[in-house]
């Protein structure tokens, strides 16, 4: 993989959530019951609920709540939430892509607008950033090495490659993930990590006295309730 680490990125956000864990367990719930109602609780048939599921686990979710959740949803509760994508500036021209889940998005585009312009940003208009961003699939497989790759490259649709310690990771066609994450599974990998991001097409560098405000900016964006996801295209490691 040419470039900055995606991995390291990708490594560096999570790290941020879980410092906010009781966020994260709000958010993962929310993203629960929004693909429990759009498409049922049937894992098998609604690949949304099981890669929330998947991200609830790894936030060690209790499962009583995440029971409880889907059982809420699947009987058509009165919460529902509107899914937002919002397209941005941060310091330096850094762009933006901010991803919610609201029942009120008058509230969250006076909050995530705020947020930008008291930290150097500003709120773009639709499309003003996105084709700087491609979504994928990416999953981190243990124990493997790029070289084994090569073996099942005929098999499976692979974007990029990336190897990191004690492992590879794969980035793919979101619409593959999981038929990507069974393959390897019945090959006898483990898939220790996977989610759905919006990847940067390239990355720019700032000044080191620069990234921390491009920080403390990304930080503030996902302290807010209706934020689910902040992207950015800047290597922050």
């Amino acid at each position: 993989m040419a470039g900055h680490s995606k991995w390291a990125n990708i490594q560096h956000r999570k790290k941020a959530q879980d410092n906010k864990r009781g966020k994260v367990f709000t958010k993962v719930i929310r993203e629960i019951t929004v693909a429990t109602k759009l498409a049922g609780a049937d894992i098998n048939s609604n690949s949304r609920l099981r890669l929330a599921l998947s991200k609830a686990n790894s936030a060690n979710v209790p499962k009583d709540t995440i029971e409880r959740a889907i059982k809420k949803a699947s009987g058509q509760s009165d919460e529902n939430y509107e899914e937002i994508t919002y397209e941005g500036y941060g310091p330096k021209g850094v762009a933006i892509i901010i991803e919610c889940l609201t029942d009120n998005k008058n509230r969250t585009v006076s909050e995530v607008r705020n947020v930008l312009s008291k930290n150097g940003g500003s709120l773009g208009t639709k499309g003003s950033v996105a084709h700087l961003f491609r979504r994928v699939g990416v999953m981190k497989i243990e124990r493997m090495k790029e070289d084994d790759l090569f073996d099942h490259m005929d098999s499976v649709e692979l974007l990029d490659i990336e190897q990191v310690e004690n492992g590879c990771i794969i980035i793919t066609n979101s619409s593959e993930l999981f038929n990507t994450k069974k393959y390897f599974e019945t090959h006898g990998f483990n898939i220790c990590d996977e989610e759905i991001i919006m990847d940067p097409q390239t990355q720019v560098d700032v000044p080191n006295e620069d990234k921390e405000k491009v920080l403390s900016l990304s930080s503030k964006i996902e302290e807010l309730d209706d934020v689910q996801n902040v992207y950015m295209n800047v290597s922050i490691i």
